[in-house]
C-alpha cells in the first residue's frame, strides 16, 4: 500500500509555507560550530543551508526551521533567542524543550511530547498553517509524526543516519546490547524511526546508499516513498584558490606543528568521533615513510580548550591520536590544531589545494559527506571511504578514490597513488570543481526538492473544523478529562466524593471522559453510576467524539482520522496469529478493531509492530489491562483527540487534568497535559512515563489518585 502519489497538481500556485524541524545539536545561522560536539555536525549545516536555498525560491513564501531554545551558560548566547532571522522570508525558531539547559540527543526522547505540544500552540498563533512539514533526523521524526497526526498535514522526513545501522556498526565494535542501550537509548530511536517510516509521506536521502543499505533494514521499507535529492554546497564560499598571496592566516596556525609546512597536505576535518575513523588514518600515515616523506597530515577536530573537558568519546579519540604521534614520532610532520571557527574552513581547503594536496575521509560510514563536496569545490582530490554517501559523490564527480577504512594499506596507498602522480592530481581537481557545481547546487536542490513534494501538497485546510462551539465564556480555561476502567471507577466511596466535586464545581471546568468503550457502554456506566454527564465524551480509543446533551457527533474529527485505515487488510493480517481472538461486536467499532491477547500464546508485540510494518499497514496499536489489544487509525489515539478538543475549546493543554491508569492512557498523559498515574494493579503499563516533564503518580487508587492530583497540582486555582 505504497503511499506514493501521482497527482502532479500545481497547488493551484499557492506560495508554499514549509516547516523544517530538527532539534538536537546548536543551530544557528551564522558562524556554526561544526564539530562542537557529537550533535553539531554536517545535519546542522544541512538544514540551515536547505531552508535558506528553498526561502529564494520563487514560488515559497516561508521557511521556517525549528529547533529548541537553549539558555545555557556554557553555549553561547545567540541559542536562546526564541527567533533569528535567516533572510527576507526565512527564520529560525526556537521552542523550549526539557528546560533551558543543553542536552545531548540520547537525553531527548522524554521531552520530546512536551515539545510537540509547545510546537503546535506556536504554530496555531501564526496566520496560517505550513503546507509541509520536513523532519530530520529521528528525535524531529518523532515530534513530526505527532504533528503531522494533529494537524492532518503531509511529513517529508530525512534520516540524516539510521539507528539500526548504526547499532549494527556498534555491535561490530565489540559493544554489547546493554551498553548500547544505556549509552544511546537505541530501542526508543529505532522505534521512533520505524513510526516515522511508516507514517511518513515522502523520505529523502543523500544518496542511493542510503536506501539500498540503510533503510532496508527497516520493517517499513518502501523505496517508490523515497526520493533522492544530493544536497548542495555554497559555491560563493567554497571554491579554488584563485590568489595565491590570499588570507592564509591558518598556516601560521600550522607553523607551529609543521618542520615543513610547504609540503603537500592531508586533510582530515570531522569531528573527535569513533566512527570518523580518523585514528586509522593517522595509522595507516604512521606506517608509511613513503606518505611522511611526502606530505603533511593535517587533522582538523573540532575545537577544544582542555580535552579532560569534552566528552568520553571526544576524550578516547583525542587522546589516542596524541598516543600514536608520540609511537610513530610523528612530530613535526602531524598537526593537530585545537581551535579553528567556521570562517576559515573555506581557507583551511584552498591552502590544502595551494599546497597540491589531497582531502581524506576514513569514516567507518558516511551518510552522505558534505565536507566532500567542500573539498572538492576548493579543488582538491578525494580519498574516501567505499561505505555511504562518497561512492555517490566521487561516481558523480570522478574526483578521486574509495577505500575500505579498515584497511590502513589502502589509505596509504591512495593517498600516495594521487600525491605522485601531478597528472592524476590535476585531473581529479579540474573534474571536481566542473561535476560539483553540475550535480552539488543548493539551487539545484531546492528546485528538485519543491518538485518532488509537489504532489503531497493538500487543497484543502488540513486541520479539520469545530463541529460545535461552546458560546463565548461558557466554559473557563480549565478542563478535567479522565479515563473509566480502574481510575474513575474502582472504589464507590471516591467516586462519590469526585461526583460532589464535579456537582459543585461544574461551571469552573470542562468535564471530560476519554476512554476504549463504546458510546452505548459509556452512557450505561454514566446512568448506572449517577455521573453528571460530561461536556465531552471521547470513546471508542480516540475516534469518536461526542458533545452531550444532544450527543452531537463531531464529523470533521471522523473525516480527520480515515486516512488510510483499512481494516479489512488489517483483520485479515491479526486474524490468523495465534493468542488472539476477536473481541465481541459490541466493542467494536467503525474505526476500532479489538482482540483478546494471551501473552502465553501470542507473538510479542514487537512481532506484531514488525509485521504491520512490512505490509505497510499504518496504524496505532495499544495493549491496556494486559489482555486489550486495540488497533485504530494512525491519526486517532485518546491524546490525539483530546488535544483537538482542548483546541476547539481554547483550553491550555497546561490546565487540562488528565487521568489514566493503563498503557491506552499513555499519549494522552504525556506532553504539557497535567497527567495523573492513579494507583490500580495496572499502572506498571504507565512506568516509563516515570521519565516524563508533568505526570504525577498518585498514591490513592482510583478516583482517590484524581482527588489527590486536583490538590497536587491546586488545579482550581490556576
Amino acid at each position: 500500500m505504497s503511499k506514493n502519489i501521482n497527482n502532479e497538481t500545481s497547488h493551484d500556485n499557492k506560495p508554499l509555507y514549509i516547516l523544517i524541524i530538527s532539534i538536537h545539536g546548536l543551530i544557528r545561522g551564522n558562524n556554526l560550530e561544526l564539530g562542537r560536539d557529537a550533535d553539531t555536525g554536517g545535519q546542522i549545516k544541512y538544514v540551515v543551508e536547505l531552508a535558506k536555498a528553498l526561502a529564494q525560491q520563487p514560488n515559497v513564501e516561508q521557511v521556517d526551521l525549528i529547533t529548541r531554545l537553549i539558555i545555557d551558560d556554557a553555549v553561547d548566547a545567540d541559542y536562546g533567542a526564541t527567533t533569528e532571522v535567516l533572510s527576507e522570508n526565512a527564520q529560525i525558531v526556537r521552542i523550549e524543550t526539557g528546560g533551558e539547559g543543553y542536552i545531548p540527543k540520547e537525553e531527548l526522547w522524554s521531552h520530546l511530547d512536551g515539545f510537540t505540544d509547545r510546537l503546535f500552540d506556536w504554530l496555531l498563533s501564526r496566520p496560517r498553517l505550513p503546507d509541509i512539514i520536513h523532519s530530520h533526523y529521528a528525535d524531529a521524526g518523532y515530534v513530526g509524526v505527532r504533528l503531522s497526526h494533529l494537524t492532518g498535514l503531509p511529513l517529508i522526513h530525512t534520516g540524516h543516519s539510521l539507528g539500526r545501522d548504526k547499532f549494527r556498526r556498534l555491535l561490530a565494535s565489540g559493544m554489547t546490547m546493554e551498553q548500547i542501550e544505556k549509552r544511546y537509548h537505541m530501542l526508543q530511536r529505532i522505534s521512533a524511526e520505524e513510526d516515522t517510516l511508516s507514517n511518513a509521506d515522502l523520505v529523502i536521502t543523500s544518496t542511493r546508499n542510503e536506501i539500498e543499505d540503510q533503510y532496508l533494514l527497516y520493517d517499513y521499507y518502501t523505496p517508490d516513498n523515497m526520493a533522492i535529492i544530493p544536497p548542495g554546497t555554497d559555491l560563493k564560499q567554497f571554491y579554488p584558490p584563485t590568489d595565491l598571496d590570499g588570507d592564509r592566516s591558518f598556516q601560521d596556525i600550522l607553523k607551529k606543528f609543521l618542520n615543513d609546512p610547504n609540503k603537500p597536505m592531508i586533510l582530515a576535518l570531522s569531528r573527535p568521533d569513533e566512527r570518523k575513523n580518523i585514528v586509522s588514518l593517522l595509522e595507516a600515515y604512521g606506517r608509511s615513510p613513503r606518505l611522511q616523506q611526502l606530505a603533511n597530515l593535517v587533522i582538523i577536530a573540532g575545537n577544544r580548550d582542555d580535552i579532560r573537558e569534552l566528552n568520553e568519546g571526544a576524550q578516547n579519540v583525542l587522546t589516542e591520536l596524541l598516543l600514536v604521534i608520540d609511537s610513530y614520532d610523528l612530530y613535526g610532520l602531524v598537526a593537530l590544531p585545537k581551535h579553528h571557527s567556521s570562517g576559515e574552513v573555506a581557507d583551511i581547503y584552498r591552502l590544502a589545494a595551494i599546497s597540491k594536496g589531497v582531502f581524506v575521509n576514513p569514516a567507518l560510514t558516511e551518510p552522505f559527506g558534505l565536507t566532500l563536496l567542500e573539498a572538492a569545490a576548493s579543488g582538491l582530490p578525494l580519498v574516501a571511504t567505499e561505505n555511504g554517501g562518497p561512492v555517490d559523490i566521487i561516481g558523480n564527480c570522478q574526483n578521486g578514490l574509495l577505500v575500505d577504512p579498515l584497511n590502513n594499506e589502502a589509505i596509504a596507498e591512495a593517498l600516495l597513488k594521487i600525491l605522485e602522480d601531478a597528472t592524476l592530481w590535476q585531473q581529479f581537481s579540474e573534474s571536481g570543481l566542473k561535476n560539483v557545481a553540475k550535480f552539488y547546487s543548493w539551487e539545484a536542490h531546492a528546485r528538485t526538492y519543491l518538485q518532488k513534494i509537489q504532489p503531497f501538497l493538500l487543497h484543502e485546510e488540513p486541520l479539520p473544523k469545530p463541529a460545535l462551539l461552546p458560546k463565548a465564556g461558557q466554559y473557563p480555561r480549565r478542563a478535567i478529562f479522565t479515563a473509566i476502567d480502574n481510575t474513575l471507577l474502582g472504589d464507590g466511596e471516591a467516586l462519590a466524593q469526585f461526583i460532589q466535586v464535579v456537582r459543585q464545581r461544574q461551571r469552573k471546568f470542562l468535564f471530560g471522559i476519554a476512554t476504549g468503550r463504546r458510546l452505548d457502554s459509556v452512557l450505561k456506566i454514566l446512568k448506572t453510576y449517577g455521573i453528571p454527564t460530561p461536556d465531552v465524551l471521547i470513546t471508542s480509543l480516540g475516534t469518536e467524539i461526542y458533545y452531550p446533551p444532544q450527543l452531537v457527533a463531531d464529523i470533521a474529527w471522523n473525516h480527520h482520522i480515515d486516512n488510510w485505515w483499512t481494516p479489512q487488510v488489517l483483520r485479515r493480517i491479526i486474524d490468523p496469529l495465534p493468542g488472539i481472538k476477536p473481541q465481541s461486536k459490541d466493542q467494536q467499532s467503525r474505526f476500532k478493531v479489538s482482540y483478546y491477547y494471551d501473552a502465553n500464546i501470542a507473538p510479542p508485540m514487537e512481532e506484531i509492530l514488525t509485521l504491520l510494518r512490512q505490509q505497510e499497514v499504518s496504524v496505532n496499536t495499544t495493549l491496556s489491562f494486559g489482555q486489550c489489544l486495540d488497533f485504530v487509525p494512525a491519526r486517532a489515539s485518546k491524546g490525539l483527540a483530546l488535544r483537538y478538543v482542548a483546541r476547539q475549546w481554547n483550553i491550555p493543554l497546561e490546565k487540562v487534568l488528565v487521568n489514566g491508569g493503563s498503557g491506552g492512557d499513555e499519549d494522552m498523559l504525556s506532553g504539557n497535559t497535567l497527567g495523573v498515574v492513579v494507583d490500580n494493579r495496572h499502572r506498571e503499563e504507565l512506568l516509563a512515563l516515570n521519565d516524563t516533564e508533568q505526570v504525577y503518580f498518585a498514591d490513592g487508587a482510583h478516583a482517590w489518585g484524581i482527588l489527590e492530583a486536583i490538590a497536587h497540582y491546586d488545579f482550581f486555582n490556576l
